[in-house]
């Protein structure tokens, strides 16, 4: 696809926490990081045509025992029966994915990020969920570019945090780019989440780590509402709640990479927010404690997410290469392009809803 048009868009707004050029990620980042992310290990090449030909024609070979030969042959066609035509290709892969693992030989930046383990595992197990139980229907994908960096800003909702997973699935599927995303210093606090989240590309939602990886070419996305989107009552489902200080616009400016607005429905009635456990959640130390019509009343299986239809659309990116050097101290126009950028979003999510068929269809 060709890089897509660009337009001008207003001025206004408060200026975000981060000012430097930085050529490293912030000490917050690394301290939530924790050890062990600055270790790069050579990643493996990609498998060939002939190293997945070595690796599934395999010979037929006498039984130790002088028995009947083993059927290699035979084995390579259930494997396409299983996998499909690329079955023998896909083993191949999973093989020398395997043996990356053991040996070591895959690599992290200095983020924390694996993108072979993302590639092969964490995506892979998200589409189903997009594909199937969601069914998501994606637009103006066009608009995201096809090379160099862009900023995409997206509304936020459904109590977990799936709209973002789903995101960086569609926009890896159908840009073949990576989406790096930004994300709560809570989700980093979190055992185990944090170190996943890390390995799928998740980084501190800082102003200093969202320019350094600005800078290095990468789509990164963030949304605004953080967890006062995501832990909204169902009642004030799609509207939209204060994008903080504007912090994403001043960062977009700073690097001069265009913004995209992204409005995704469908998320908010994944699990519809009825009520909030509020003392609890202070006691935990959490933005809240969501009660649905099934959780906690089922258990666990008030966890599982309706199967809600989603609607995903990218607008025309926003240029902000055009302003003027030091425009991201100004806190009045930081703070008119981050309300232009809410307003878009809110509007185009309002068209979608009208387009929806149904909330399940």
């Amino acid at each position: 696809m060709a890089d897509a048009d660009v337009i001008p868009i207003g001025s206004g707004g408060r200026p975000g926490r981060g000012t430097g050029r930085r050529t490293t990620p912030s000490a917050a980042a690394r301290a939530l990081a924790g050890p062990g992310t600055k270790k790069s290990r050579t990643r493996a090449a990609e498998p060939t045509e002939e190293t997945v030909e070595a690796a599934t024609e395999l010979p037929t070979a006498g039984a130790p025992d002088g028995g009947e030969a083993l059927d290699f042959a035979r084995l390579g066609q259930v494997v396409r029966e299983l996998f499909g035509d690329d079955g023998e290709r896909r083993v191949a892969e999973w093989l020398a994915f395997l043996r990356r693992r053991v040996t070591g030989e895959y690599e992290l930046d200095e983020f924390g990020y694996d993108t072979d383990l993302t590639d092969q595992v964490l995506l892979p197990l998200l589409r189903p969920l997009a594909e199937k139980w969601f069914r998501v229907e994606v637009r103006g994908v066009e608009n995201i570019p096809d090379t160099g960096s862009a900023l995409i800003v997206a509304n936020h909702s459904g109590t977990m945090p799936l709209d973002g997973l789903i995101t960086q699935l569609i926009v890896a599927d159908h840009t073949g780019r990576p989406l790096r995303t930004l994300a709560a210093d809570l989700v980093f606090k979190t055992p185990f989440v944090g170190e996943l989240a890390r390995k799928g590309g998740a980084t501190l939602a800082s102003n200093d780590d969202a320019e350094r990886l600005l800078r290095q070419g990468n789509v990164v996305g963030v949304w605004p509402e953080g967890f006062k989107g995501l832990g909204k009552p169902f009642s004030e489902r799609y509207k939209l709640q204060r994008f903080g200080r504007g912090g994403f616009v001043s960062a977009a400016m700073r690097t001069g990479v265009p913004i995209v607005p992204c409005s995704i429905v469908g998320a908010e009635e994944i699990y519809p927010l009825v009520g909030n456990l509020a003392s609890l959640a202070r006691l935990v130390g959490v933005p809240y404690i969501p009660v649905t019509p099934f959780f906690p009343l089922l258990g666990p299986l008030g966890m599982v997410p309706l199967p809600s239809k989603w609607l995903i659309e990218f607008g025309e990116p926003i240029r902000t290469d055009d302003f003027a050097d030091g425009a991201a101290d100004d806190p009045m126009l930081v703070f008119n392009v981050t309300d232009q950028v809410r307003e878009t979003i809110q509007q185009t999510l309002y068209t979608l809803l009208m387009q929806r068929r149904s909330v399940f269809f």
